[in-house]
């Protein structure tokens, strides 16, 4: 998986280990209503990374693949503490003649957006 730096740079992460951490750097700057779109292929590393962010949040829950559930909603393990809604929207873009806005309406998620982190696969 490759890191966008904020010079503008890349770098290219090897091992799972880093993706994890790089996970969970990003995941201690996150805040309730903060969305997070991860965009790449399967086996890029997505859900590496969600699980990253899940660990600094500090949430509840083994972090896998929505793939087929659409959403998942991870409670925090501290009161007051945002949860973390994880989406894969990989089906529905596999899906022809899917109705998308449809389908993101069913998920109800701008009703938790306030009180959540919200962590999208693309």
């Amino acid at each position: 998986m490759a890191e966008q730096g904020p010079d503008g740079g890349t770098a290219t992460l090897e091992r799972v280990e880093d993706t994890v951490a790089l996970g969970s750097r990003l995941g201690e700057q996150l805040r309730a209503g903060d969305v997070v779109v991860l965009c790449g292929p399967l086996g890029a590393g997505k859900t590496v990374l969600a699980k990253g962010i899940a660990v600094a949040m500090d949430v509840e829950g083994p972090i896998t693949s929505p793939s087929y559930v659409l959403a998942r909603v991870h409670r925090p393990r501290r009161p007051g503490a945002p949860a973390m809604i994880h989406v894969d929207l990989y089906r529905l873009l596999d899906s022809p003649g899917a109705d998308l806005l449809g389908e993101l309406d069913s998920l109800d998620l701008d009703t938790d957006l306030q009180d959540a982190v919200v962590v999208v696969e693309w």
